[in-house]
């Protein structure tokens, strides 16, 4: 239930445009609309949690809202992407007040605002000792793991399993689904042809499937110093690793229907939206907006049909 893939299209990690695509697949409409959230605002972890902290943003950052209050998915001014996934298999522990508690309806949010690389946001994340705090989303359990990327093309992916956190740091570690948790996704990926493995790549909307597709199909992408192509390539895997409507299973919680998709593109500050109930892309050109102190500003993208291409002008104070 959802797909994550980092790549740099020059062919090396960081070389030419770097840009993540991710999708977002959920069991119902997700009424997800973009906020462009400037520097300046001031903000609360775990509101109420004895261990909640504030931090006022350093960085604007564009985001994608789920049900127009979760930040799931970003990317900040200075080139640096946070994305959120489901993974059933998370536990965070049970909540020790005494460490700083992070509620995970604010992680996305509180990374974008703060960092401007994954090593930076790394070294915080080991030192402070934080707790992430779980949440209902939309009546499901709010479990998820992070991946974080930059303009450099390092890349993180964070579990808390068990009550412990479990990271996979390096620009190696380029492709996330959902179940199992990350080592094993390693693991099962290495079984199919050109990828290690002898059985053929799968066509599925399981998690593995999905993996599968996105390290096969990402690995094969032509280089291209065309911000342009870059950005097609991108949306054409990640396009490939979605889940079309009438694949959901209301059994398996990771089998559900791709709602919406973006390419993050780090190095061109180019965000794009697609909508699968929509038939546009819409985009953000984040240098090109004004992300001094002010209010936030919101844009709905799936709201009419007749928005497509870049949408700076179109956000409206919320």
């Amino acid at each position: 239930m959802c797909t994550r893939f980092l790549w740099s299209s020059a062919g090396t990690p960081g070389a030419g445009n770097v840009l993540v695509g991710r999708s977002m697949d959920w069991f119902e409409d997700t009424r997800t609309i973009l906020a462009i959230r400037p520097r300046g605002a001031t903000r609360e972890s775990a509101p109420g949690d004895p261990g909640s902290f504030e931090w006022t943003s350093e960085y604007g950052s564009v985001v994608c809202l789920m049900y127009g209050e979760i930040a799931v998915d970003g990317l900040n001014e200075a080139g640096f992407q946070v994305s959120g996934l489901y993974l059933a298999e998370s536990d965070y522990g049970e909540r020790d007040t005494s460490r700083p508690g992070l509620a995970l309806a604010h992680a996305i949010q509180s990374m974008l605002d703060r960092f401007a690389d994954v090593a930076t946001a790394m070294t915080w994340l080991t030192e402070s000792n934080v707790q992430i705090i779980p949440l209902d989303i939309g009546g499901k359990p709010g479990t998820g793991h992070i991946a974080l990327a930059d303009r450099s093309g390092d890349s993180a992916i964070i579990e808390f399993i068990d009550g412990e956190t479990t990271v996979h740091h390096g620009s190696a570690y380029t492709v996330m689904a959902n179940s199992p948790v990350y080592a094993e996704q390693l693991e099962l990926e290495r079984r199919f042809a050109g990828l290690g493995g002898n059985e053929p790549l799968p066509g599925g909307t399981d998690s593995p499937d999905r993996f599968a597709r996105a390290a096969f199909y990402s690995a094969r992408l032509p280089n291209t110093e065309d911000e342009r192509e870059a950005s097609a390539y991108v949306f054409s895997v990640i396009r490939n690793a979605s889940a079309p409507f009438g694949t959901a299973d209301p059994v398996r919680p990771n089998v559900s229907t791709t709602r919406w998709r973006t390419v993050a593109d780090m190095t061109a500050s180019r965000f794009f939206f697609e909508s699968t109930s929509s038939p546009n892309v819409v985009w953000v050109k984040l240098d090109k907006v004004d992300l001094s102190e002010g209010p936030e500003l919101r844009f709905d993208p799936q709201a009419t049909m007749a928005a497509s291409g870049l949408v700076n002008e179109e956000f409206a104070a919320a």
